[in-house]
């Protein structure tokens, strides 16, 4: 039944898959394996796919290779992963400063932006020790700085959803929002 729902409504609207995007910390990964399990879908998390690819952490390719590599690899796998049909995808906090893969979203995917009070991040990540953004910086002064660069790509997004609290709460909402498109 929730499958046929996600085909119907994908169809409808010319999209191939779901992505979400937000900030580090904003669940997308978490929100993303959610919705996969509840359409009975394939779940791609772009960081562990990078992770894969190079074959060692993120924060390994950032201190060994630079972000700008990070961001090419980044970009490659996107935009290849953003073919893909019927697939929910998580994307990185930071792809979506890349044009092509915001032309591609627009195209390909219904996308979701989660959105999470900057306060609220600035909790989840202050003893995140796997985010090299934050590496040695203040957490709240870093988010704020990639907040100010993000969103307004982020706002672009098909759909918009607060993740300040709890993802039970989210999930319902994205349902609803859904359900809804389908008419």
């Amino acid at each position: 039944m929730e499958f046929n729902l996600f085909k119907n409504t994908i169809s409808k609207i010319k999209k191939r898959n779901i992505a979400i995007m937000g900030h580090m910390g904003s669940g997308k990964s978490v929100f993303g394996k959610k919705i996969a399990n509840y359409f009975n879908l394939q779940h791609i998390d772009i960081d562990e796919e990078i992770v894969k690819f190079e074959n060692t952490t993120i924060n390994k390719i950032f201190s060994d290779k630079g972000e700008a590599y990070f961001r090419e690899i980044e970009s490659k796998i996107t935009l290849n992963i953003l073919k893909k049909n019927n697939t929910i995808i998580s994307l990185g906090g930071g792809s979506i400063l890349n044009k092509k893969i915001r032309e591609k979203l627009n195209k390909q995917s219904l996308s979701i932006f989660l959105d999470v009070d900057i306060k609220v991040l600035n909790i989840r990540l202050k003893n995140s020790q796997k985010r090299p953004l934050l590496k040695d910086r203040n957490i709240l002064t870093t988010l704020k700085q990639l907040d100010a660069e993000r969103r307004k790509y982020y706002l672009d997004a098909d759909i918009k959803i607060d993740n300040s609290g709890a993802l039970n709460k989210t999930f319902l909402i994205f349902k609803k929002i859904f359900s809804s498109i389908n008419g």
